[in-house]
């Protein structure tokens, strides 16, 4: 059967996102999803204007924060039919060494849509079904979210869960979130929710504000402290939370140099450093303050489709609140959308929403 779809393709750095017809049938082991909607990211922005480089040649369509409602399955696949699910943006093999080791994140057969297959800016995404997150539509309304909304989970709130996850976060621990925005105010929910005291630090107090209603306990403007001035409130407020003044838990969201160097400021002994954002600018730091603290830095690329369904039950739950972090624009609409999220006037993530 031949599925008559649709996709925004980008062909060149910079220029329009083109509208083109495309056969959306399965193969083996394969699902066709009908988009409920699709996030757009920053690394999105970072492929289309700053000419980062995607594993598939262009033209590609971008977008890798999907749900959906799977509408045909290929051999292998048919127990997924008519299931809604959120795609993880991060979709590994399962089979490899890697894999078979838990370290799936790291599969070198791994498909990221949007940037190792077709992405998600489209009507239908032909996706691997291995790693699909099933969504409960019954619990999806009694926590008053919609079916796009939570397209963002597959990114923007499992990339800082998996972050805090893996740093280790329990409770009554201090918890430093640089970057309020995107997928760093997701980080504060999470880590909250995992029982630290969570500090954000951004330079926009819009952004502080509106996560100080949502977990964090301190926020701190960058632009109006230095980075001792920024260390020394986070000493402050530990010592009068009873919090320890050692092994703090850095989660840099920014995707900014400046973020960047700010994290690595606040190291203290036995600090963790999780470096979640992602920039093309180079920084200069001394690493044998990693060596002196007695710290660890740690990377962070996507999160394990099995912990997927542990990341939304934060958010079904109402841990982790993503409707007033959320809006959505009609697909159509996706070149306005683009450069407007790029010039910073929507403060909200944006979900594209196909007709």
């Amino acid at each position: 059967m031949t599925i008559d779809a649709h996709r925004w393709l980008m062909t060149a750095v910079n220029a329009p996102l083109e509208r083109a017809a495309f056969d959306a049938t399965p193969g083996p082991g394969e699902v066709t999803v009908a988009v409920a909607g699709c996030g757009v990211c920053h690394t999105d922005l970072g492929y289309y204007y700053d000419g980062v480089r995607t594993n598939q040649p262009l033209p590609l369509a971008l977008g890798h924060e999907v749900s959906g409602r799977v509408v045909a399955c290929g051999a292998g696949a048919q127990g997924w039919m008519g299931k809604s699910v959120i795609v993880p943006a991060v979709l590994p093999c399962g089979e490899c060494d890697l894999c078979r080791r838990g370290l799936g994140t790291i599969c070198r057969a791994q498909k990221m849509p949007g940037n190792d297959i077709q992405g998600g800016f489209g009507s239908h995404i032909v996706v691997p079904a291995r790693g699909l997150c099933e969504v409960d539509l019954q619990r999806l309304a009694t926590a008053g979210l919609t079916l796009p909304e939570v397209s963002i989970v597959a990114d923007a709130l499992t990339t800082p869960y998996q972050a805090v996850r893996r740093a280790g976060v329990t409770p009554g621990t201090l918890a430093i979130v640089v970057g309020a925005g995107g997928v760093g105010g997701y980080c504060v929910q999470v880590a909250r929710a995992f029982g630290a005291q969570v500090v954000a630090i951004d330079v926009d107090d819009a952004k502080l504000a509106a996560i100080a209603a949502h977990g964090a306990a301190l926020t701190l403007n960058s632009r109006q402290l230095d980075a001792k001035g920024i260390k020394a409130a986070v000493q402050a407020f530990a010592k009068a939370q009873g919090l320890r003044a050692t092994e703090w838990f850095i989660f840099e969201c920014s995707g900014t140099a400046p973020g960047q160097l700010m994290a690595y400021s606040l190291l203290v002994h036995g600090a963790t450093l999780s470096v979640v954002g992602f920039t093309m600018d180079k920084v200069e730091v001394r690493l044998s303050n990693l060596m002196a603290f007695d710290a660890r830095a740690l990377g962070n690329w996507g999160c394990p489709p099995e912990a997927y369904p542990a990341a939304l039950d934060l958010v079904l739950d109402g841990k982790v609140q993503i409707a007033p972090f959320v809006e959505t624009h009609a697909l159509d609409d996706i070149n306005r959308v683009f450069a407007v999220v790029h010039h910073r006037e929507i403060k909200k993530r944006a979900v594209m929403v196909p007709a």
